[in-house]
């Protein structure tokens, strides 16, 4: 499949982008943008729970990219602390759906820091359908914008997440099911940590099953 993945720049807010995009030829096919995790810690677009998610979504017959942020590997800038990255975020958006007119669905999703400006973005952006958001960190990061929750979703976590303690987790589940009008699917994984070290298939066969059951017929 990454030999159908082409490697794209496109304008960003402080310069070109470093991207792969797939396009969906169909009419109508929806679009995807999957967010890599904390540029300070290793995290780039070629992330495997990053590139596993993206190729779910090219399975499922999205026209889907995902995105370098800024200052890491060759996109342009320098890292800011969040803000700048929901900036990048919103100028991917932007380009897969001027490059995709007459989408059928429009999805967000991110791995670990990648999954706060996943969440952050969907609050800003009311075409957005549906989110994935892979082992989101409540404890390091306040979700409390959530409130409410524009969207149903689907939040996966592993159940031995070495850096997320799992009631932060629940408390998060606790306070999204309260709300009207949404749901917000929990699916966790066994024996697995915040990496899912071993544990690849498991996260994306839920991955896969929520698209399955989710995606509209185009």
């Amino acid at each position: 499949m990454e030999n159908e993945a082409k490697e794209i720049f496109i304008p960003g807010p402080c310069g070109r982008i470093q991207a792969k995009y797939f396009k969906n030829m169909q009419q109508g096919a929806p679009v995807a943008l999957v967010l890599q995790p904390h540029p300070q810690y290793g995290g780039t677009m070629n992330n495997r729970i990053v590139y596993e998610t993206y190729n779910s979504f090219y399975k499922n017959g999205f026209s889907v990219i995902r995105i370098n942020f800024r200052g890491v590997e060759k996109s342009d800038g320098v890292f800011d602390n969040g803000q700048g990255e929901l900036s990048d975020a919103a100028a991917a958006l932007d380009w897969i759906e001027k490059e995709n007119p007459g989408f059928s669905q429009c999805w967000v999703s991110g791995f670990s820091f990648g999954s706060l400006i996943c969440m952050q973005l969907i609050m800003r952006r009311p075409e957005v359908n549906k989110f994935i958001a892979i082992s989101p960190q409540p404890n390091v990061y306040d979700f409390t914008f959530l409130a409410p929750c524009p969207i149903s979703g689907l939040i996966i976590y592993g159940k031995n997440d070495e850096l997320v303690p799992e009631d932060s987790l629940l408390n998060l589940k606790k306070r999204l099911n309260m709300q009207k009008n949404i749901d917000v699917k929990f699916d966790s994984i066994i024996n697995a940590n915040h990496f899912y070290k071993g544990k690849m298939k498991e996260l994306s066969s839920i991955v896969e099953r929520y698209l399955k059951d989710k995606v509209t017929v185009f």
